[in-house]
C-alpha cells in the first residue's frame, strides 16, 4: 500500500473516529452513572488526535513540505490542534464536558475536510512561489494552534451560557484554579431547580484538596448538591474558556507578527490590509477586549462569554470566510 493510500484510509478513519468519540462523549451525558462511555469518548479522541497526526506525516512525506499549503491540509491541522486542546482542557477539569463540547468541533471539521471538499482541493499540489519558504512552517502553525486554542475558549463560553441560560452568576474562583468556595451554595431560584444528573456535572470536591488547606474542601448537604454542582460546573467552563483564549492570544500575536515578516520577504510590504490580514486584526482586538476585560476589569461570567462568543464567530470569518466570499494573497484555499 502506497502513501496515498495510507492517506485515504487515514482520512476515513479520522472521520470514524472523530464520530465515535463524539457519540460517546454525548453518550456519557445522558447516562452519566456510565463511566465506560466517557472513557471511550476520551480514547476516541486520543485515537483521533493520533490518526489525523499520521495522516499528516504520511503527507508531508509524500509531498515533501509541510502539509498546510492548502485548505484540506489546514483543516486537519486544525482538527489535530483542537483535540490536542481537549486533552490539555480535560486534564486542567476532569470534566466530560469538555469533551461534550469540543468532540463535535472536531467531527464536523474533519467531516468538512474529508467529505465535503472536492478531489482535487484533497489532492497536494506543488506549492506556489510564495508558500515556498521555511516561513510556511512558522507562520501558518502558530496560527492554526491559535485558532484552535480561540475556537475551543469561545465554545466552551458558550457552553457557559447554555449552562447559566444566559444569566448573571456569582462565581468564586480566580483565574489558575476553582480555589475558593462560597460557605453557603448559590441562592438565585435557578440554582435550586435539577437541570443536571446529580453525577453528570463532576463536582470538583471529590479528591481535590485545596493548596491553602489541608483538609479536604467541605461537601455540600444533599438538598444542596444540585445546586453546587451546576455552579461547578459553570466555574469550570468559565475558567477553563479564560484559560484556553489566554493561550491563544499570545499565538495570535506572534503568527501575525510571523506572518507581516513574512509578506515583507514575499510581497515587499509588512502590511497590505488584505481581507485575511484586515479580519485576522478584528480576531486580535476582540480578544484583547476580552482579556482586557477580565484582566484589569475583573469580568467573570456572563459579559466576558458574550464576548467571546463573538469571537467564535470572527475566528470563523478570519479562517473561513475570507476565503469564501472574497480573493485576496491569501486565498489559496478558495474553491468557489
Amino acid at each position: 500500500m502506497d502513501l496515498a493510500q495510507w492517506q485515504a484510509l487515514l482520512n476515513n478513519m479520522a472521520f470514524a473516529v472523530c464520530l465515535g468519540a463524539m457519540l460517546f462523549y454525548w453518550g456519557g451525558a445522558a447516562f452519566p452513572q456510565v463511566q465506560l462511555l466517557s472513557e471511550l469518548g476520551l480514547a476516541g479522541m486520543i485515537g483521533a488526535n493520533l490518526t489525523i497526526a499520521a495522516l499528516l506525516t504520511a503527507r508531508w512525506i509524500d509531498a515533501g513540505y509541510f502539509p498546510l499549503s492548502n485548505l484540506y491540509e489546514s483543516l486537519f491541522f486544525l482538527a489535530w490542534g483542537i483535540t490536542t486542546l481537549h486533552l490539555l482542557a480535560l486534564h486542567w477539569t476532569r470534566s466530560r464536558w469538555v469533551g461534550v463540547t469540543t468532540a463535535p468541533l472536531a467531527t464536523g471539521i474533519v467531516a468538512f475536510a474529508a467529505l465535503a471538499l472536492p478531489e482535487d482541493m484533497q489532492a497536494a499540489q506543488p506549492l506556489v512561489p510564495a508558500l515556498q519558504s521555511n516561513w510556511l512552517m512558522m507562520h501558518v502553525t502558530v496560527m492554526l494552534l491559535a485558532y484552535a486554542a480561540l475556537l475551543v475558549g469561545s465554545l466552551l463560553a458558550i457552553t457557559f451560557l447554555i449552562v447559566t441560560r444566559g444569566q448573571e452568576v456569582q462565581l468564586k474562583g480566580n483565574s489558575l484554579g476553582l480555589q475558593f468556595r462560597p460557605s453557603q451554595p448559590a441562592t438565585h431560584p435557578e440554582w435550586t431547580e435539577a437541570t443536571l444528573p446529580s453525577p453528570a456535572a463532576e463536582l470538583v470536591y471529590a479528591g481535590i484538596r485545596s493548596p491553602r488547606l489541608a483538609e479536604p474542601l467541605p461537601q455540600p448537604a444533599p438538598n444542596e448538591a444540585i445546586a453546587w454542582q451546576r455552579l461547578s460546573l459553570a466555574e469550570i467552563l468559565d475558567n477553563t474558556s479564560y484559560r484556553l483564549i489566554g493561550l491563544g492570544f499570545p499565538l495570535l500575536t506572534i503568527g501575525i507578527i510571523a506572518g507581516a515578516v513574512w509578506a515583507n520577504e514575499a510581497w515587499g510590504t509588512y502590511w497590505s490590509w488584505d481581507p485575511k490580514e484586515t479580519w485576522a486584526l478584528i480576531t486580535w482586538l476582540v480578544f484583547a477586549a476580552y482579556l482586557h476585560a477580565r484582566i484589569t476589569k475583573g469580568w467573570q461570567g456572563r459579559r466576558p462569554a458574550l464576548l467571546a462568543s463573538l469571537g467564535f464567530g470572527v475566528v470563523w470569518v478570519c479562517y473561513l470566510g475570507v476565503n469564501f466570499l472574497g480573493k485576496g494573497l491569501h486565498s489559496y484555499g478558495w474553491f468557489f
